[in-house]
């Protein structure tokens, strides 16, 4: 399994390509944001990327925008000082896959590439449908009735695993962990807000919402058979 690991501090860098390796992990790491894009447009895809925030040239949001204009399934996990919620929403809404706020446990950083990894390897369908709701996983692209719903990657991530647990009662916990796929406040009201999003883009003048709120419990995804009237 290829690691890119892109991280500006040398000393951080070497404990983490050294432990990787010890690992198993065969790991290639550069220090600057241009140096990991021109990397994989001449090395092709890795297994896994490290991505660091605090880079020297182009900021690590910067690169993982540019990343997921052209590669949406390679796991990114962006490992940063920056710890507070709104800069973890921040990656994750642009598309990475977890979030590790430094200084990290080296353990956890294992296994967490590992569960990315089994994750990326399960079979899933190119396309999925319920009602007249249809996503298309490897276009990524949303549709309702036809009309396109213009997604974030966290909205569109969010949409499918609605999708592929429809009917079922879906609690806030069971949301964020397979969602933002790490251990967020359950406090939180993250769920709350981007159920809000989806339902402000999929929902029609007049009608219920597709994500129906349980008491108590959580959300459910419910859309009719009906076609959309667009």
């Amino acid at each position: 399994m290829r690691v890119l690991v892109v991280e500006d501090e040398e000393r951080v860098a070497s404990f983490i390509a050294k432990g990787l390796e010890g690992a198993g992990f065969v790991t290639k790491t550069v220090s600057t944001g241009r140096e990991a894009l021109l990397f994989l447009r001449r090395e092709g895809p890795v297994d896994v990327i490290l991505l660091d925030v605090g880079l020297p040239d182009i900021d690590g949001f910067e690169v993982l925008a540019e990343i997921r204009k052209t590669d949406p399934q390679t796991p990114i996990l962006m490992l940063t000082a920056r710890g507070d919620v709104p800069s973890r929403v921040r990656g994750l809404d642009l598309g990475a896959d977890d979030y590790l706020a430094k200084p990290f446990d080296f353990d956890e950083l294992i296994a967490r590439i590992r569960a990315q990894l089994r994750h990326a390897r399960q079979p899933q369908a190119a396309v999925l449908e319920v009602g007249d709701l249809r996503l298309d996983l490897k276009t990524r692209k949303a549709t309702r009735g036809g009309k396109v719903a213009d997604l974030t990657s966290r909205e569109f991530s969010l949409l499918e695993f609605f999708m592929r647990h429809e009917g079922q009662v879906l609690s806030r916990s069971q949301i964020l962990s397979s969602v933002w796929g790490y251990g967020f406040d359950p406090q939180s009201n993250v769920v709350d807000v981007y159920v809000g999003y989806l339902r402000g883009k999929l929902d029609r003048p007049g009608e219920d919402s597709i994500i129906e709120a349980v008491r108590g419990g959580g959300y459910r995804l419910r859309v009719s058979d009906r076609p959309g009237t667009d």
